[in-house]
């Protein structure tokens, strides 16, 4: 049974009591003011009798107060009884006296006064009808002005057909009034565990969406009581599992990359100790043949092109252990814009073979940088290296550095764009990959290595989606965490 459920159980179980018991109090109460009412009027109606025949009742006339009492029996009033001082019946209507067990017994004592009166509930069966009737029945005393002692009593017997009536109709009503109240209450009790076990629903589906995974969950709940601070609660804690689910995934990437490193460098030191033995005996033995005078010039352009292989073959080696050696960096306070200048001075020369246009739109007021310059160098040289090597003939490359304060502290932006060729989306994932190139030419180590410099200085370097031609790169640096 849902939560729900069983709250609308609950409710509609203590509505259904609660509506029981205050209609139960308010026909119990309606009903004796019913029957209040009913016994006052009957005793007035009593005295009523009693006065007007009070004259013929003090003269004996048994015959007068027959016909008018006869005269008054109607539907409400079923009979009258007048008895004499020693309670013996005098004067009755006919109805009444083919039932002896009342005609004939007055239970009115002697030591009454004029307030006082008697009154009981009768039921009778009509002999002629056999219809039952239920009766009120009172007796009040005759007393004669100025005189204190009762000289009589009279007996009535009034209808309760209409009291009943009466209290049919009021039940009826309560009855009615509970319907509607209980249909009221249910459907307020449905709105109320709407509202509370909707908010809880919510909060249990994002519990199971964060239980398989899934950390992105937020609840929407705006309330201000303890379902709100719940759902504020439980979304505090989406966005710290998604932070260090984040971290986690950032710290494994760092761990693979660490260990793919760790198995490159213990290759890349394996295979150069294999080919520079050998190849310094090669380089050796071509020096020594070009230092002689046996070879005609087609013969050491040969060797000529052998020796730059071979510069190259070291090259190669020279830069794979540079990119796998683990080294301390070199801090000190620099300027950005100078370690960008000194980048851009050492390219002048490909810049100018290609007519490229190069612009510079640098924020003034940058704080300086606690970082290693000449690494930081070799980071802005590979990614202008390869802006220059994609642009056209006169291309434009754009050099922009700016501060950043929407991370937490301040970090430096430095965004170098080209309108060049571009990256093909399917290797933007892959670009900063050791050995992973797209030129013909290349070892692929060159972004593999800006990636690892900036890492080092707790910055980060990605390729931003550029509308048109050419390729956005983007390096983030920190101005004020300690390295």
């Amino acid at each position: 049974m849902s939560l729900q459920t069983k709250f609308m159980v609950y409710v509609v179980i203590l509505l259904i009591v609660l509506v029981v018991l205050i209609l139960y109090i308010i026909e119990h109460r309606e009903r004796i003011a019913i029957f209040e009412e009913q016994r006052s009027k009957g005793v007035l109606i009593a005295k009523n009798i009693a006065q007007l025949n009070l004259q013929a009742f003090l003269q004996w006339d048994e015959e007068g107060i027959g016909k008018n009492i006869e005269e008054q029996i109607d539907q409400k009033l079923i009979y009258v009884v007048f008895y004499g001082r020693f309670n013996n019946p005098f004067v009755a209507s006919r109805f009444i006296k083919d039932y002896e067990e009342i005609y004939q017994y007055s239970r009115l004592g002697e030591d009454v006064d004029e307030e006082s009166y008697l009154f009981e509930t009768k039921k009778l069966v009509d002999r002629n009808s056999g219809e039952v009737m239920r009766i009120l029945e009172i007796e009040v005393p005759i007393f004669v002005p100025r005189s204190q002692r009762r000289w009589g009593s009279i007996k009535i017997g009034l209808s309760m057909k209409d009291m009943l009536a009466e209290n049919r109709k009021t039940r009826l009503m309560m009855v009615l009034i509970g319907c509607g109240g209980l249909m009221i209450g249910i459907l307020g009790a449905t709105l109320l565990a709407k509202r509370i076990t909707d908010p809880i629903k919510k909060l249990v589906d994002g519990t199971v969406k964060i239980s398989k995974g899934d950390f992105s969950q937020k609840i929407d709940i705006d309330s201000q009581d303890e379902i709100g601070n719940l759902a504020r609660s439980f979304n505090e804690m989406s966005r710290q599992l998604q932070l260090a689910k984040k971290r986690m995934e950032a710290a494994s990437r760092k761990l693979i990359q660490a260990e793919k490193l760790a198995s490159i460098g213990r290759v890349s030191a394996s295979i150069a100790h294999e080919i520079r033995n050998p190849l310094t005996s090669v380089k050796l033995n071509i020096q020594k043949l070009l230092e002689g005078n046996r070879l005609d010039k087609i013969e050491r352009d040969h060797l000529d092109i052998s020796q730059e292989g071979i510069g190259q073959i070291e090259n190669f080696i020279k830069e794979m252990l540079n990119f796998t050696r683990v080294s301390e960096l070199n801090l000190n306070r620099f300027s950005i814009e100078q370690i960008m200048d000194e980048s851009e001075k050492m390219m002048t020369d490909s810049l100018e073979l290609k007519k490229a246009v190069l612009e510079k739109n640098y924020q003034e007021g940058l704080p300086q940088l606690r970082v290693d310059g000449d690494r930081l160098r070799q980071v802005f040289l590979n990614v202008l290296r390869n802006a220059c090597e994609a642009i056209d003939e006169s291309g434009k490359i754009n050099i922009s550095i700016s501060l950043l304060e929407e991370r937490p502290g301040k970090s430096i932006r430095i965004e170098i764009f080209d309108d060049g060729c571009g990256i093909p989306e399917k290797d933007c994932e892959n670009i900063f990959e050791p050995f992973y190139t797209t030129k013909s030419s290349g070892i692929g180590l060159g972004l593999a290595n800006a990636r690892k410099i900036v890492e080092q200085h707790k910055g980060s370097i990605r390729i931003k989606k550029k509308e048109g031609r050419g390729a956005n790169f983007e390096i983030i640096i920190p101005c004020e965490e300690e390295i």
